[in-house]
């Protein structure tokens, strides 16, 4: 096929490392990754990108949408719009806090059909795994789902109930028997329940509601259920350090195990949250600075696989100033990347380093081979990063329907300066085009 665009830089983000580049496109594909003074082919139009990054385009693997059903929250159009000026180009939707949830092939089928109009970036979905609906998973697999979600603990919604341990075992064999992923919210609920029960404005009276033990608990029993059933098994948001240990013991027994962390954990700690300030709530919780180094350590040594925003967002009046009663759940889409950057730069991590945390290893989880990165053949998924250029966040100027958000008046490094999706600028200097998603599903 004829080569329809060539994007330059002298700084492309390749799986060989960073270089000089010219990469070429054709039919939504990228077509080769050239010397950066390639001969443009004849009919190409050419964009000079100049010293900014050109890497993939970041995938995000943990998104509520939170549509249909509670859209006052959350829709695909407002969720990918945040997305796609955050240089994130593909998602996979969570399959709670929709109404309804997807935990069967209908609801499944609800839930494509209001996000086929609406996706400005492609999104794929999970699916759910209830103590009542171990007969839908197969055919949820069948349809295309990229795995299933369970908790452990309660989820926070009603539709959405928890898994004890004897439906947990029967949901793991199950999705082991067909060779799929199950993906665990970890916190034993035994140990929240014997957790200090405060309310009030406090953080450090919240943090004290869910403390590391129960993460730490929930992950040891999940590391020896899934080694005894031999299934494939992804830690959701991991927040204490304590279950490091654990982890790694298991990756060396060669145990299933994958693990993600997010942009919250990983760039705001509990000693700046401020008293009624629920915007910083999430459960597993923020945890201290020291907790911080140690998260970031297990990404640095592979002990943790890849980061993704868990964006949870939420109408504002259920963001109230009583941590035992608002609303849990960050909104990071928009700001995950510079906010990631911002902190690995400091540490002495480089955007490659970033890169393989938020595109490729998310890819790579999910079985999405045409994702994360750029070399020939994959889609011409790509965001374009002035790294050095400075922002301070403005809630006003986020892009998710409700503007609560963590790090409203911090500074952060890294400006998205264009995003494209198969080779199409989808957004450019604050403008989106018109929604030119598609919906994905798990190959078979």
């Amino acid at each position: 096929m004829d080569v329809e665009l060539v994007l330059r830089s002298t700084r492309v983000i390749t799986p060989e490392g960073t270089r000089a580049a010219s990469v070429t496109v054709s039919g939504g594909k990228i077509a080769g990754v050239l010397a950066y003074d390639a001969d443009v082919p004849a009919g190409a139009r050419i964009e000079d990108l100049g010293d900014d990054v050109l890497l993939p385009g970041i995938v995000d693997t943990h998104v509520h949408v939170n549509d249909p059903g509670r859209t006052e929250w959350e829709g695909f159009w407002t969720a990918t719009r945040a997305a796609a000026a955050g240089g994130i180009t593909t998602l996979v939707d969570m399959p709670l806090n929709s109404l309804p949830p997807t935990t069967t092939v209908d609801n499944l089928r609800t839930k494509q059909e209001v996000a086929r109009t609406k996706a400005h970036i492609d999104v794929g979905f999970w699916g759910g795994a209830l103590p009542d609906n171990v007969g839908d998973l197969k055919p949820l697999h069948d349809a295309g789902v990229y795995g299933f979600k369970c908790f452990l603990s309660p989820s926070g919604v009603d539709e959405f109930p928890h898994l004890d341990q004897d439906r947990l075992a029967a949901s793991m064999a199950e999705i082991a028997g067909f060779g799929g992923l199950l993906i665990v919210h970890a916190e034993d609920p035994h140990e929240l329940d014997a957790a200090p029960h405060k309310s009030g404005p406090k953080y450090t009276d919240y943090l004290d509601t869910r403390p590391r033990v129960s993460e730490d608990a929930a992950i040891e029993g999940l590391i020896g259920l899934a080694k005894r059933l031999g299934a494939r098994v992804h830690v959701l948001h991991l927040s204490s350090s304590n279950a490091l240990p654990l982890i790694a013991a298991a990756k060396r027994e060669g145990v299933k195990l994958t693990v993600e962390t997010c942009p919250h954990y990983l760039t705001l700690t509990a000693e700046e949250v401020p008293d009624g300030a629920s915007e910083f709530k999430c459960c597993p919780p923020i945890r201290e600075a020291a907790n911080q180094d140690l998260l970031w350590d297990a990404l640095a040594d592979g002990t943790i696989d890849c980061i993704v925003t868990d964006h949870s967002p939420s109408t504002a009046d259920l963001k109230t100033d009583d941590f035992a009663t608002a609303w849990g759940g960050i909104s990071g889409l928009q700001l995950s990347l510079p906010a990631i950057w911002t902190e690995a730069r400091k540490r002495g991590h480089s955007l490659e380093d970033v890169v393989r945390w938020m595109s490729t290893r998310t890819s790579e989880l999910v079985g999405l081979d045409q994702k994360g990165a750029i070399e020939a053949g994959r889609d011409a998924d790509f965001a374009v990063l002035a790294p050095d250029e400075t922002f301070t966040v403005d809630p006003a100027e986020l892009q998710h329907r409700n503007r609560v958000t963590a790090y409203a008046g911090k500074t952060l490094s890294g400006v998205v300066k264009s995003t494209w999706l198969r080779g199409e600028r989808i957004l450019h200097g604050g403008e989106f085009s018109e929604p030119a998603g598609r919906l994905l599903e798990r190959k078979n």
